[in-house]
């Protein structure tokens, strides 16, 4: 439960720092909306260090499907638009992938 967790705050520190830059770039907003979100992004990439894996590309792979989930929430949430059932199937497949990356027994 603690790896989801980790991974649950990544995605948001990731997905928040991006939105920063796109509030920026897309929404006329304030050059100062950079400092956050570059803020974010870094804590982004301290989270993903925490990952119990011995190899960096098996965390960032996992990291992938719950990121996609995570991204429908901040859809539904923060930009107001309700996911569709291809964006859920889509999320629940990519999470069930990221499960098995997770939790595969390895030699």
């Amino acid at each position: 439960m603690k790896l989801y967790l980790i991974y649950a705050a990544a995605a948001l520190a990731e997905i928040a720092g991006c939105f920063a830059f796109w509030a920026w770039l897309r929404m006329g907003k304030s050059m100062a909306w950079l400092l956050p979100g570059v803020a974010s992004l870094a804590v982004f990439a301290w989270l993903l260090t925490l990952v119990p894996t011995d190899a960096a590309g098996r965390a960032y792979a996992a990291y992938g499907g719950i990121y996609i989930a995570a991204s429908l929430v901040w859809l539904w949430s923060v930009e107001g638009q309700v996911p569709d059932r291809w964006d859920v199937a889509g999320g629940a497949i990519c999470l069930a992938g990221a499960s098995i990356i997770l939790f595969a027994p390895r030699a």
